[in-house]
């Protein structure tokens, strides 16, 4: 399972912890003499040095941020204000990346990163909101927020400043956070920008995507969405620019559904994956409502059909997929498998009927044999009532008989 972040409040309570120990440790000095006694003209000089020795050394501790010696923060230069950035806030950050053996793995030059979008590792994201601007930082990342098991083996079109990772590597990196401004709403962004966010916000979904990280996935595509979907009004979709509103072209429309329509299908994949299977149907659903013959969509959809137990629904639509694209393999297979699965389900379902109907049949002939048997005895007492009445009638006849001719 993938770890969740921490929220700004904990980030907050975190700091407030660093300061109130820092302000204990001063707390700890010894109090300054009475005023009548004065202190040597050694002891002034020593002071200063001491003073700036101790405040030197507190700076250069390192933070836990999350208490478990995961990641760990040490202020290498101070910041030029106390300001730090909070979640969706843009940050511009130059930083370093270097494995424990010195070789740099990672590194960035005015980097434009959105805080809590995942835009770069979870520990180098947490240790940002942690920062102040024009503040300097080692920030070290365990590889359970770094790149974990997996590692990096080559770059990649999303990450082409990434370079081989090895599996279960501790990342070190020097990090300048070098300006921060706030998200201005996406209302007022133009369709050029969104459109180029959104894409590049779906893009780090799919690297998600790719390395099982199906939670950081889903708030990588969902991100992209907020960019890629809120853009109509009641009026039709507008553009704002200096001349006032324009209304955006057919192409333009067409090109940002499609970009939809990618995100909504990827998030339905992703959301499978952890078996979130209504939020995946109605990711799916927004596809299908506007592209009906989406292959890909209907391939989804029959296989969160088939994980939520039905299968007849699934072959169904992979059946109508198979038909929209006949060069997919993948849809070929996976509808192979679900009428063997489907037969399968059939035959199991019909030996269980028969099983139960044998069952039933014997049940029966038990509680039919008893009466059965009971009929047999009974003719036969009543077979014996009849010969022993008989007898009786005639030994009473012929006692009357001798009776009446002594």
């Amino acid at each position: 399972m993938d770890a969740e972040k921490s929220s700004s409040s904990s980030f907050e309570d975190l700091s407030n912890l660093n300061e109130q120990e820092r302000a204990e440790l001063a707390s700890s000095v010894p109090a300054p003499a009475e005023a009548n006694e004065q202190p040597s003209t050694a002891e002034q000089n020593d002071k200063p040095e001491s003073e700036a020795k101790a405040t030197e050394e507190s700076e250069s501790e390192c933070m836990d941020i999350l208490g478990n010696g995961t990641l760990l923060k040490k202020v290498l230069k101070k910041g030029r204000s106390e300001l730090r950035p909070e979640s969706k806030d843009l940050v511009t950050v130059s930083y370093t990346g270097r494995l424990e053996d010195g070789t740099v793995v990672e590194e960035q030059s005015n980097a434009v990163v959105q805080i809590d979008d995942v835009e770069v590792v979870q520990g180098l994201d947490m240790a940002l909101k942690l920062m102040n601007e024009g503040e300097v930082a080692e920030v070290i990342v365990n590889p359970r927020f770094a790149y974990g098991e997996l590692g990096v083996k080559d770059p990649t079109e999303q990450d082409p400043v990434i370079r081989t990772v090895p599996p279960n590597a501790t990342i070190t990196y020097t990090v300048e956070l070098v300006s921060m401004r706030e998200e201005s709403d996406i209302e007022a962004r133009t369709y050029a920008s969104r459109k180029e966010i959104g894409n590049r916000k779906r893009l780090r979904g799919n690297f998600w995507m790719k390395r099982q990280e199906y939670n950081l996935a889903i708030q990588s595509y969902r991100r992209a969405l907020e960019y890629l979907d809120d853009t109509v009004s009641a009026g039709g979709m507008m553009e704002s620019g200096s001349a006032g509103s324009v209304e955006l072209s057919t192409a333009e429309l067409q090109n940002l559904l499609e970009d939809r329509m990618k995100v909504y299908n990827n998030l339905a994949l992703a959301q499978l994956k952890i078996s979130a299977h209504e939020a995946a149907l109605k990711s799916v659903d927004h596809v299908l409502k506007c592209q009906p013959n989406n292959a890909k969509a209907l391939y989804r959809k029959g296989k969160i059909l088939d994980a939520k137990g039905d299968t007849a629904g699934a072959i169904t639509l992979l059946q109508k997929a198979a038909t929209i694209d006949v060069d997919d393999k993948l849809i070929q297979s996976e509808l192979s498998k679900l009428i063997l699965k489907s037969k399968r389900e059939a035959r199991n379902e019909r030996d269980l009927y028969q099983k139960m109907l044998g069952q039933a049949q014997k049940l029966e002939q038990k509680t039919k044999a008893p009466p059965a048997a009971q009929t047999a005895e009974s003719s036969k007492i009543m077979m014996w009532g009849y010969l022993v009445g008989t007898i009786l009638i005639g030994v009473v006849g012929v006692a009357m008989y001798r009776y009446n001719n002594p």
